[in-house]
């Protein structure tokens, strides 16, 4: 019945030719031009009343008009009729008729602008999840801030950050509803965010950011960001509506199949078919991923055969594949699993469709990156306890989380949690998944030998208030003294430089980081008085005021108390893979800004997690 329509009207075509007030102060001299406003039109002149003609009688012209000319159905003037482009190179009938409803639509030029009532749609300002009484930021705290370093901050940051406590920050920044800096194109700012979090592993809520954005609106930078989030949460349908309705927008092989993907799930399965059919043959992809396009256009209900997936020669594993596999079901070989990067296979625990003990693989890496908290990698497990069908060291793993939970002795609880961390590399996102059993641990130093792993544990969730119960347990210039020197959420006086010395004494980390970190993490907080700073930073030849652009840039917003600004800037400070790449300099700068912007719980954590992983 659709293609009826579009052929009647293609034979009808044929027949005749924001500086809000208050706003956060620039750090940056604002280049800021207000336009002159518009002049209104002047009103046009009204023309007189003219005397209704009787009924039957033919019309009168205007005075100085020639004579009325009737027009023909289906001429351009005709009210009754939309506007039709008529393509120059018209297919004959026969072509036409072959055709489906969406290639009709764009030989036609009638493919519409918007899919969205102009009631129901959105405006670009505050685009984001997280409004300011969710935990979000104010939504004019970037408006005032130059373009330029706002695109730096969020673009500079290539990749993960070392600090979980600063990914969760990172993440909540760039999730807030806010407003484009006023120089800034809105499209482009939601473009820079879910890039970002695509990077930081954060597929899911970069989804759900550029799903705040009309169809129409999306550019090639935002669609590309789209994509990379469908893909790294398998659900690559998500993205069909910006293919239907922008498919100008790339013309890359993989947009290609996205929209032959799109077009057999809206129905024209013929179509994707021959697109696709074409893509095989002529090379436009590699033959493995035009392979995966098929069998998941299949999936749509209207495939007309079967697609094999063989996967010899395939060399790598891309988020296509990868993606693709998932939502299918199909068992991605081994070889290419175990050369796949980290980022790539992290982003399994975020898919459904991963069998539960590979999510489980992925989600130590998931948890230490601050992707996953403590309370979802227990969900994750109790489906596992759960799943008779799981076995491995996944179900294992499970049952010895259940005792260090339901164990009836203390001394059980603590040995599971300790076997639970088995050391290694993972340990650290094996401690936040016991976050909340080492919580409930009673405080005895009998129990355990070595508190600080506990109390760094109940840390990764952000459990201080537990953790302090052994603040009067520790030993002076121990680990666990360290860690709760600055985890305490309420401190009066300064830290005893006594104690300080001892700690870094005994430091054996490689170059003393932990003590640099510890100084550092002290200093920022303003726990340490300057004589012992000047003093210790010397020791461990730390230089802690040296500045740099980045260090006067989080400087100047701790000080204009601007804490979005400063939560880019201190993720773009945070970048790398693990704390050797950190600095002592930064962590101050970090931790000191936080502090002053009123985010003195993420500072805490984030200085005592240096200390914990340095």
């Amino acid at each position: 019945m659709k293609r009826t329509t579009w052929l009647a009207g293609a034979a009808l075509a044929l027949t005749p030719a924001l500086a809000l007030a208050g706003s956060p102060e620039s750090l940056l001299p604002p280049i800021f031009q207000n336009p002159a406003p518009t002049p209104a039109p002047a009103p046009r002149p009204s023309a007189a009343p003219r005397p209704e003609a009787p009924a039957g009688a033919a019309p009168t012209p205007a005075p100085g008009a020639g004579p009325v000319v009737q027009p023909l159905p289906g001429a351009p003037n005709d009210p009754n009729l939309m506007p039709t482009t008529v393509p120059k190179n018209l297919p004959s009938i026969a072509e036409l008729e072959k055709m489906d409803s969406g290639e009709l639509d764009e030989l036609f030029g009638l493919k519409p602008k918007y899919d969205i009532p102009p009631g129901a749609r959105r405006a670009l300002e505050q685009v984001g999840i997280l409004g300011a009484g969710e935990g979000g930021f104010a939504p004019g705290s970037l408006e005032a801030q130059p373009a330029s370093l706002v695109r730096a901050a969020i673009a500079g940051t290539k990749g993960p950050l070392v600090s979980r406590w600063g990914h969760i920050l990172l993440r909540r920044a760039l999730a807030s509803r806010l407003n484009a800096p006023a120089d800034m194109d809105p499209v482009e700012f939601a473009a820079l965010r879910a890039a970002l979090l695509n990077r930081m592993g954060e597929g899911a809520v970069a989804r759900r950011l550029v799903q705040d954005v009309d169809s129409a609106n999306y550019d090639a930078a935002l669609a590309g960001a789209a994509l990379d989030a469908y893909l790294e949460t398998g659900d690559l349908v998500g993205m069909c509506p910006v293919a239907e309705l922008r498919g100008d927008l790339r013309e890359d092989a993989e947009w290609q199949m996205v929209r032959a993907i799109c077009d057999a799930f809206g129905g024209e399965s013929r179509t994707a078919e021959r697109n696709l059919d074409r893509m095989l043959s002529r090379g436009t992809a590699p033959r493995i991923d035009v392979l995966l396009a098929q069998r998941f256009a299949g999936a749509a209900g209207e495939g007309r055969r079967a697609v094999n997936i063989e996967w010899d020669g395939v060399d790598e594993l891309t988020p296509w594949r990868m993606s693709l596999s998932r939502a299918l079901g199909i068992e991605i070989p081994e070889a290419l699993r175990s050369k796949a990067s980290g980022r790539l296979m992290r982003a399994n625990v975020l898919i459904p469709a991963v069998p539960l003990d590979q999510r489980a693989a992925a989600a130590d890496r998931a948890g230490s990156d601050g992707i996953l908290s403590s309370r979802a990698m227990v969900d994750l497990y109790g489906q596992i306890w759960a799943d008779d069908d799981v076995a491995g060291d996944a179900k294992d793993r499970s049952a010895t989380l259940r005792s260090a939970y339901v164990a009836a002795d203390p001394a059980d609880r603590a040995a599971a949690i300790e076997a639970i961390w088995g050391g290694g590399e993972g340990q650290y996102g094996r401690q936040v998944l016991t976050a909340y059993a080492a919580a409930r641990l009673p405080v005895d130093t009998a129990l355990l030998s070595d508190p600080a792993p506990f109390i760094a544990s109940m840390l990764t969730a952000g459990l201080d208030r537990n953790a302090m119960r052994w603040g009067s347990q520790v030993k002076e210039g121990s680990q666990a003294w360290a860690l709760l020197a600055l985890a305490q959420p309420n401190r009066e006086g300064n830290v005893s430089s006594g104690a300080l010395d001892e700690f870094i004494d005994n430091d054996q980390s490689v170059d003393q980081r932990k003590s640099r970190f510890l100084v550092a993490g002290l200093a920022g907080l303003g726990r340490l008085a300057e004589g012992d700073v000047r003093s210790e930073a010397g020791r461990l030849g730390v230089s802690l005021d040296r500045e740099t652009k980045w260090s006067n840039a989080i400087d100047k917003a701790g000080e204009y108390g601007n804490s979005a600004l400063v939560a880019l800037l201190a993720g773009l400070g945070m970048q790398g893979n693990g704390w050797d790449k950190m600095t002592a300099r930064h962590l101050f700068h970090i931790v000191r800004a936080l502090d002053r912007v009123g985010l003195n719980a993420e500072a805490r954590m984030i200085a005592a997690e240096a200390v914990a992983r340095g």
